[in-house]
């Protein structure tokens, strides 16, 4: 979409005006119609490269040609994601920086013990950008074609299917952890420094089985080297529609979804939250942005401000339940 800056300020002047005739003064009190005034800061809390930075970068190319103004991305990886997320919930208050956050963050609420920052309180929701499936993948060598035949394997032998993951707290450690749960089955956790790592041994045979991304394993599944036996989302993936997801499968209320968000710090003024979540949701919809996120393997959502509270505190109350109940903690 080209920038058309008429566009982007018609809902803020409409705004302004409004105001203005309503009050002698209360022009001033209507921040987001001079908003943005100047380049805006966009924090990811990881490393260059990563879905979360894919993400980012999409968003903020689009929302500088449409606001006219600078969207600098700016990479503060450390922590699993709290340091960039720290900096931003104590950052001031005024539209200029923003951040990125992901499924990660929810998990690290129960994971660490204590944070610098309150995620559902020092924040303030502007949109749900993605949600993105893992894949159980298999060697082949498990003689297990599908979900239920896993699972009797390992209620068969208990302790003896072992799963790999990028590392303790992640989503496709969570991921396993909510299988054994749910299914009642030991299963053997294998905790890796990274994703890739793990592929490689699944892919050898080291390991049984992993929650991999689909675009991890996408090849894998294609060439025979990995066996795909379902999806963790409620929905089947676009890019991997043949696979059932896990309730489906015979998991019944099994799901996992990865996901990326937009916050900004609290107090943040109500009329520019609501015009960055406009113009966010309107960027997410755009249909150059889907084939991008889906590199990832990601798919966009875009929703409303409550609607992404409203997850962010489901999906922590989520996690504390399994970190608890698993007695998962941080290496």
């Amino acid at each position: 979409m080209l920038f058309h800056p008429v566009s982007f300020h018609r809902g803020s002047i409409v705004l302004a005006l409004l105001v203005a005739s309503a009050a002698p003064g209360a022009f001033a009190q209507a921040p987001a119609d001079t908003y943005p005034g100047k380049p805006i800061r966009l924090i990811v809390p990881f490393a260059p490269g990563g879905g979360t930075d894919i993400t980012a970068r999409t968003i903020a190319q689009k929302l500088t040609e449409r606001s006219g103004q600078q969207v600098i991305v700016d990479n503060r990886p450390g922590a699993n994601g709290t340091i960039g997320v720290d900096i931003a919930s104590k950052s001031a208050p005024d539209g200029y920086t923003l951040s990125m956050i992901s499924s990660s963050h929810s998990v690290n609420v129960s994971l660490y013990k204590k944070l610098p920052y309150d995620l559902a309180n020092d924040l303030a929701p502007i949109t749900q950008a993605t949600s993105q499936p893992y894949a159980l993948v298999v060697h082949p060598s498990v003689p297990a074609k599908s979900v239920k035949e896993l699972v009797a394997l390992a209620r068969a032998k208990p302790g003896t299917l072992n799963y790999g993951s990028s590392g303790t707290g992640g989503l496709s450690h969570l991921s396993g952890a909510l299988l054994g749960s749910l299914a009642k089955v030991d299963i053997v956790h294998i905790p890796y420094k990274g994703g890739s790592p793990a592929m490689t041994d699944v892919i050898a045979g080291q390991i049984q089985m992993l929650f991999s991304t689909i675009l991890q394993s996408h090849a894998h599944l294609k060439s025979g080297k990995l066996r795909g036996l379902a999806v963790t989302t409620a929905k089947r993936s676009p890019a991997e529609p043949n696979l059932p997801t896990m309730q489906e499968a015979g998991v019944p209320g099994y799901e996992v979804a990865g996901w990326y968000g937009v916050v900004a710090p609290a107090k943040v003024p109500q009329p520019i939250l609501a015009k960055l979540n406009r113009e966010i949701v309107e960027i997410l919809r755009s249909p150059d942005v889907g084939p991008r996120l889906a590199a990832d393997g990601s798919e966009p959502v875009g929703s409303t401000r409550e609607a992404f509270g409203a997850h962010i505190r489901s999906e922590i109350a989520k996690w504390n339940k399994l970190v608890k109940e698993a007695n998962i903690r941080a290496e």
